[in-house]
């Protein structure tokens, strides 16, 4: 039996450790400095579930599990973790269950035995759990585990052809060259040709009949045909191949590979006459025919998709078109256009080999100028922000003669990546170039894209009044410039403008307009500042919906850095809040990568959550230590200064206070935000004694009007605070009694609690008043996906939180609502 300690390993995932692998191939970690027994990584849920059966056979009321999972998913390594344990476990790994297997369920059914089946079939109604696909996180920490220091983008690359198989991670990872880890060489596009899990699909290939076989091999070499279509061919043939028709990578690369030439011929034939006049039949008559010169059509189909805003199919159709060129330079640039395609559709890793294949083909400077572009913009998404923007920076000073559009978009997201590296210097250096080349006569975009670039680089030099009429011209610009590129920059310069309601107008229409033009890439960006607006505008609802959906759209397309954008910005909410676990659930996802790829502006946000933690905390010094040492982003800091106001205060360090407050001044005076200035009037009443007062009631005028009605709350629980410690009891008890009431309202428990405190300090016995019985925008989110019927697990998983931490706002569901139970909860949301 499972005790203690080994209770607990088994039933946490692995964080760290070697590696080795089991049975069937799945990855397991080891505690090397504890010598433990390994643990399955990603799988926890089926291990607990195995203890489980182990405990209740050793009470004397053992049964059955079957653990059902495709070849690879790491069957045979649970079943041999569970014979390690001492007890009367019998373990079976079966193609299907038959007859013999059930009777033998049923006889260990209330017995001190249990039997624990292995099996890709069909369960025949025994108790089962499945082992899915590993998720992406987790398939990054196997192969950070079994190839320690792995290029990022190489575990990307193969995290995308694994398909959260276990097995193919660990196949993928052990046949790696030297080339391929150090960027010399395209990652791995198929498993390799001694992998087992191949061979497997291989021998099953094998053994289908010549119908069956001859419909995988029309699926291997077209990889938009799927089983329903396939079935209007030969439906007995489609049910025989089974899985072979699997549209996943990991299976179509394998077959795509290893099915016999004279059959993929026969099948590029039948498929030349069978499909409809357009791209699909294109492609198959030129590989039939030979014919190069249909390369010419299928670019004219990619065009046509790419005006339609379906990138996938431009991506497809310009990779055959390279396919299908002889010349070298016309098939570097056909796969250039590819390259750029799948980067806007969002699937970068496909993006970054064909651009490699390219560059093996000709080396003139425009076409190394076009690879510095598309790959500073994948770079921008997952990779190193500095990196990126000097490749940008370079792609536009070769591109500016000849490409002039291309190379005002490279600066634009130079200037990006270098506002997420925290690099003003970078920064300001694409800025200078961008008034180097702007135009009297600018076309409308070009001007937008270069406005915005010169105005942020004065915003984040403090030079104010040469940024702010530059940035309106920007915002204005936007009503006249279509896609929403545009409309990201004009949010972005809304928002330092100050006007959080166009800024937050702005963002939403730009992710309507790429969701709409296909440009996945730029919904995670737009997502952002969606958020950061709504923020800003104290709509937390709305700024959690916006940043939780943003993590799962960047992590969708391989966005790393704009996950973690995300994730920062949901520890904020949850910082300002109070809700500090939360906070730290998401900070602690975050900074890994923050400290990897040189994130200072997500690290900058990061700093301000952490300090809001500990303000809520009581640890002012601590708060002060985060804000004041973190070199950080300038643009970030200064709009955390009230905070460090806070801090300084309570510490006893007026003087750093007031050095923070001069920069938010200068700037919330010259935007005129009221939502600002009411902070700057609230800071200067903790900083200034004599006129304190003035400054609070001002700060509170300006809170009103701007509608940031949770900074109206902290503003009066300080003031009121203020004014009880100047034994200004009835005054005290009016500002404190609107606090908590305003908190209630957001749902900030800790505030509320706090603001009570003051109140019942005060001589107000209301302090002690109840709650009304409503959630906070987490806590509905978690209630929506019980009544869904996601596990904790899944919730953790979800919304970036601990498991422990989604216990602790279940229970308060819970308690807020008057329910007992999961199935009440269901019930009263249903």
């Amino acid at each position: 039996m499972l005790r203690g300690r080994d209770r607990q390993r088994v039933a946490g995932d692995a964080l760290g450790g070697r590696a080795r692998v089991g049975g069937d191939g799945q990855h397991v970690g080891t505690n090397a400095a504890s010598g433990e027994p390994p643990i399955l990584r990603g799988r926890a849920d089926q291990l607990q579930a195995i203890h489980t059966l182990i405990e209740r056979a050793q009470a004397g009321r053992g049964g059955a599990l079957v653990l059902q999972g495709e070849p690879g998913s790491g069957k045979t390594s649970l079943l041999n973790a569970a014979r390690h344990t001492c007890t009367a476990l019998l373990c079976a790994d079966v193609p299907t269950i038959d007859g013999d297997l059930r009777q033998l369920a049923h006889d260990v059914t209330d017995t001190n035995a249990a039997l624990l089946i292995a099996t890709e079939g069909d369960p025949r109604g025994l108790p089962c759990i499945t082992l899915d696909p590993l998720d992406r996180a987790t398939s990054m920490r196997v192969l950070h585990d079994l190839v320690p220091g792995i290029p990022a983008t190489l575990a990307v690359d193969l995290t995308d052809l694994a398909c959260g198989n276990p097995l193919a991670l660990v196949e993928l990872a052990k046949a790696l060259t030297h080339g391929q880890l150090g960027a010399t060489e395209p990652a791995p596009q198929v498993l390799p040709r001694n992998s087992s899990l191949r061979a497997r699909l291989r021998a099953r290939f094998n053994a289908l009949s010549p119908r069956a076989q001859h419909i995988t091999a029309l699926a291997a070499v077209d990889e938009d045909l799927d089983a329903e279509a396939l079935a209007h061919r030969d439906w007995e043939a489609v049910v025989e191949a089974g899985e072979l028709l699997d549209p996943r990578r990991l299976v179509r690369s394998a077959l795509s590979a290893d099915v016999p030439l004279k059959l993929r011929r026969k099948a590029h034939a039948e498929l030349a006459e069978w499909l409809p006049p357009g791209p699909q039949r294109t492609w198959h008559q030129a590989v039939v025919n030979k014919d190069e010169r249909l390369a010419a059509v299928l670019t004219g189909h990619a065009e046509d998709a790419r005006r339609r805003g379906d990138y996938a199919s431009a991506a497809r159709d310009h990779d055959r078109a390279a396919r299908l060129t002889s010349d070298p330079d016309k098939k570097a640039e056909s796969l250039l256009h590819a390259a750029g395609d799948h980067w806007t559709h969002g699937a970068p890793h496909r993006a970054r080999n064909v651009l490699r294949t390219a560059l093996t083909l000709t080396d003139t400077p425009e076409l190394r100028a076009l690879v510095d572009l598309v790959m500073g913009g994948i770079d921008l998404g997952e990779s190193l922000p500095d990196v990126a923007a000097d490749r940008l920076i370079r792609a536009a000073r070769s591109l500016a003669g000849t490409r002039r559009t291309l190379a005002v978009a490279a600066l634009g997201f130079a200037g990006e990546a270098a506002n997420i590296a925290g690099d003003h210097g970078r920064h300001a250096k694409a800025a200078e170039f961008a008034k180097q080349i702007r135009r009297a006569d600018e076309p409308l975009a070009t001007r937008l894209t270069l406005d915005h670039l010169i105005g942020m680089a004065a915003t984040f030099g403090g030079r104010h009044d040469e940024a702010l009429p530059v940035l309106r011209e920007v915002v204005e610009l936007a009503g006249e410039v279509p896609g929403p590129q545009a409309r990201i920059w004009a949010s972005q310069a809304a928002y330092v403008l100050g006007d959080a309601r166009r800024s937050h107008e702005l963002a939403t229409s730009a992710v309507t307009s790429a969701r709409e033009s296909g440009l996945n890439a730029l919904v995670p960006w737009a997502l952002v500042y969606r958020a950061l607006s709504a923020l800003l505008l104290d709509q937390h609802a709305a700024a959690l919906a916006a940043a939780t959906e943003g993590v799962h759209a960047a992590t969708a397309i391989g966005q790393h850095n704009a996950v973690v954008d995300h994730l920062t910005i949901l520890a904020l909410l949850s910082a300002l809040r109070g809700d500090a676990d939360s906070a730290l659930d998401r900070m602690g996802i975050a900074t890994e990568h923050i400290n990897q790829r040189g994130l200072i502006r997500p690290g900058t946000l990061g700093a301000w959550a952490f300090a809001c933690v500990d303000l809520t905390r009581d640890r002012p010094a601590d708060a002060l230590g985060r804000l004041r040492l973190h070199s950080g982003h300038v643009g970030i800091k200064v709009m955390a200064a009230p905070h460090v106001v806070e801090a300084a205060v309570a510490c006893g360090e007026p003087s750093t206070g007031d050095r923070a407050l001069q920069r938010f001044e200068k700037w919330a005076c010259a935007t005129g935000s009221a939502a600002r200035l009411a902070l700057s009037h609230r800071c200067h009443a903790l900083l200034q004694s004599g006129t304190a007062d003035e400054h609070f009631e001002e700060a509170i005028r300006l809170h009103r009007a701007s509608g940031t009605a949770l900074e109206l709350a902290k503003t009066e629980l300080l003031y009121g605070n203020r004014l009880r410690r100047g034994r200004k009891p009835k005054a005290a008890r009016e500002h404190l009694r609107d606090a908590v009431r305003i908190f209630q309202t957001y749902q900030a428990d800790h505030w509320v609690a706090r603001a009570r405190a003051e109140l019942r300090a005060a001589g107000d016995p209301t302090g002690e008043q109840k709650d009304h019985p409503r959630l906070t925008p987490q806590q509905a989110q978690i209630a929506g996906l019980v009544a869904e019927g996601a596990t904790n697990r899944e919730i953790a998983a979800r919304l970036f939180l601990s498991h422990r931490t989604v216990e602790h706002h279940l229970r308060n569901i819970f308690a807020r609502l008057g329910v007992r139970s999961r199935v009440e909860l269901s019930r009263m949301l249903g």
